[in-house]
Parts: C-alpha cells; structure tokens; sequence
C-alpha cells in the first residue's frame, strides 16, 4: 500500500513539472526582443545594416541606430555629455571595454530580464498643498520649520544640509501664508 503510494506521489510530481515547464520558458521569451523605453532607443529591435564597429554584433536586430551606435565610439559624445579621457587619456582596451558596454546597454534587444521600470512622482504645487492639510488646525510647515531649526541648532543635522531645509521651509512657509 505504500509503495503504490509512493508511486502515485512519483508520478502527480513529474506531472506538475512538465506542466510548469511551458510557463516558465514562455515567461522568459517575453522578455526578449524588446527595446529599453530610454532615450536613444528605437521603440522596436530591428535590422541596422551600418552600425558602426564594436556595435556591429547587433546589425541584424538592434534597439540603437546608427547615429547612436557612432556616437558610442566617440570620446566627447552627446549621448551622455560625458568625455572618455575625463581623467587623463584611457588606454586603448579600457576604453575598448567601456565602448562595448555602451554599445550592448543602448543596442542590445536581449536585456528584457534586466529591465526595471523607474518613473517620478512629482508632487503639485501651489493650491493642491493646501488641499492636503486642513487650515483650521494650522500650517503643518510651522512645525516642520521648528524641527528642522531644532535639530539646526543642536548640531544633530549633517553640515550643510540643515541650513538648506531651513530655508527651504521658511520658503514654502512664506509661499503658503503670502
């Protein structure tokens, strides 16, 4: 009896495993031939016969074009307004390194599963800050100004950063009651 026990268990285990196993690789094909939603980036990976150099492994199915792909070798590029020699002049095979990385981050159409979508929450001003407290019971910067003058002048707060927020509530606090 147990060992037709055993064998049922056996067998309802491989059976769930074979079920799992379309799921999962049709999960991850979804995460391919995608482009990143970023600024150099076609919205669709497709064929881009010039690309220059070491972007050339992506011709046949890129998320970058051949402007992109150009301004990746150059070493002042508007891409990120950033110089290679920054520092002095970069050796040949590092800046080789730091070019094939640009090159695979804005060409490659494969990088679905490292993908992480990041947006801003940007709070309103103005007449919607008023609307998140109520005016009978006072301003609630008041007393967040106090805080942060508290905490100022017991030298709590990092150098720097304490005069910034102070000023910053006292400004907010002149913008609500002005």
């Amino acid at each position: 009896m147990a060992w037709r026990m055993t064998q049922l268990l056996l067998l309802a285990l491989v059976a769930a495993a074979r079920g799992a196993q379309p799921r999962i690789s049709q999960a991850r094909t979804d995460l391919l031939n995608v482009c990143m939603d970023a600024k150099h980036h076609k919205t669709k990976p497709g064929p881009e016969d010039k690309l220059h150099d070491q972007c050339s492994p992506w011709k046949k199915n890129a998320c970058c074009s051949v402007n992109t792909s150009q301004e990746a070798h150059k070493d002042i590029s508007y891409l990120y307004r950033f110089n290679w020699d920054h520092c002095g002049k970069m050796k040949p095979a590092c800046k080789h390194h730091f070019i094939q990385d640009t090159c695979l981050y804005e060409c490659s159409p494969n990088l679905g599963p490292w993908i992480q979508e990041v947006w801003k929450r940007h709070r309103p001003l103005g007449r919607c800050i008023q609307m998140w407290f109520d005016p009978a019971q006072g301003n609630p910067n008041e007393e967040v100004a106090r805080f942060y003058a508290e905490t100022t002048n017991s030298g709590a707060m990092p150098q720097g950063i304490g005069p910034l927020l102070l000023n910053l509530t006292q400004i907010l606090q002149r913008w609500f009651l002005g």
